[in-house]
């Protein structure tokens, strides 16, 4: 079997030495270049195509971002992220992730040569996953449109601001169906963006999203603040033991498992420490057990992209107690692994392209309200 060949983007001569020597120890990989700056970057791509790079955010000349822009609009190519586990790091890492990057590895801020040997597992798994992964290439950035005047004066003059961000008023008038039905996200690999899709096509006054992304801790907050920023239901990091609301999202904070509880007529979100579940913290199996046990038949869930199989069985207890599921479907999947787990666990009701999930389960929400009124 061909080995995985990498070349390794990183200022540090140290940090260099380190992932080529993690990589090289692997029998299915090789490091096959490893480069200082994006320039030495560039020619190492056009002379030795590799399979995977791994790529430094804050280098001198220019820095990763930049870099990866240009890229995966030139030359897309499966890339993993080694950031600083900082504020400024996680905003930054959550821009690669947009633009395109695979996944992150977050490098320790000190003891980085112990570090970052005691992460060599995750890093040699992660560009695994990244050189089977499906790269999309990056659109080059749409022209900038003037605003028609009328119609956006008024739009934001009808809004309510919340956060400092224009919210529409809502529209879907889905009523009491909102306060009982609540929907659950699982995601890995691919999944920030996948889940910022989803979230997008959600009405202010949806139901509530309570959201496990396997991500360490560290980025999640941003993550959520990110998410908050562009859509029109609220977005936050979950907190233990507040209340789950209509029109809002909570992300399982990075290291912590979430589930969801019921006080009376209320959903309470549960934030925990424990033990990974099938490696992960926080796992989509911890959430979709409780979705099933709590929520039964009010559940939606939703597998979106990641690696292995966590949440699949737990998705096929939420499907036998009355819940109905949604997975991603493999062409629009960065890795198509958990979904497909999911689907072979009989989970599944539809298995839609990530752009039909939310026009899908809105519709779906309008039937059921529309069923429930006619029943009144």
């Amino acid at each position: 079997m061909a080995k995985t060949r990498v070349v390794v983007v990183d200022d540090s001569a140290l940090v260099r030495s380190l992932l080529s020597e993690i990589i090289n120890h692997q029998p299915d990989m090789e490091c096959i270049g490893a480069a200082a700056d994006p320039f030495a970057a560039r020619e190492m791509i056009r002379n030795l195509n590799p399979d995977v790079i791994t790529l430094d955010v804050e280098m001198p000349r220019m820095d990763g971002i930049d870099f990866l822009s240009k890229l995966m609009r030139l030359r897309p190519m499966p890339v993993v992220m080694v950031s600083t586990l900082t504020e400024r790091g996680a905003e930054v890492t959550l821009k690669a992730l947009e633009l395109g990057a695979i996944d992150f590895v977050a490098k320790p801020k000190i003891g980085i040569a112990d570090g970052l040997k005691q992460l060599g597992e995750e890093i040699t798994d992660k560009v695994r996953i990244a050189a089977k992964a499906h790269i999309k290439r990056l659109a080059p950035p749409a022209p900038a449109r003037p605003a028609a005047a009328g119609g956006a004066v008024a739009a934001v003059a009808s809004s309510a601001v919340a956060g400092g961000v224009a919210r529409p008023a809502p529209t879907s008038g889905l009523g009491r169906i909102s306060t009982e039905k609540i929907i659950f996200i699982g995601a890995s690999t691919g999944g920030t963006e996948a889940t910022k899709e989803v979230l997008l096509g959600l009405p202010p006054d949806a139901p509530a999203v309570v959201i496990t992304q396997h991500m360490p801790p560290g980025f999640t907050r941003s993550y959520a603040a990110r998410l908050d920023g562009l859509c029109r239901i609220r977005v936050k990091e979950a907190v233990d033991g507040e209340r789950i609301l209509p029109g809002h999202a909570y992300i399982a904070p990075g290291g912590l498992h979430l589930s969801v509880e019921r006080s009376g007529a209320n959903y309470i979100a549960r934030v925990r420490d424990g033990e990974p579940v099938n490696r992960h913290k926080p796992s989509v199996e911890v959430l979709f057990e409780s979705a099933a046990r709590v929520a039964g038949p009010n559940a939606f869930g939703i597998m979106l992209t990641g690696m292995g199989a966590d949440g699949a069985k737990a998705m096929r207890m939420m499907r036998d107690a009355g819940a109905y599921n949604y997975c991603q479907d493999e062409a629009s999947c960065v890795v198509f692994g958990m979904p497909r787990e999911a689907i072979e666990a009989g989970a599944a009701h539809e298995v839609l392209p990530l752009t039909q999930i939310a026009p899908h389960l809105m519709d779906k929400l309008r039937q059921t309200h529309g069923a429930l009124l006619h029943r009144v």
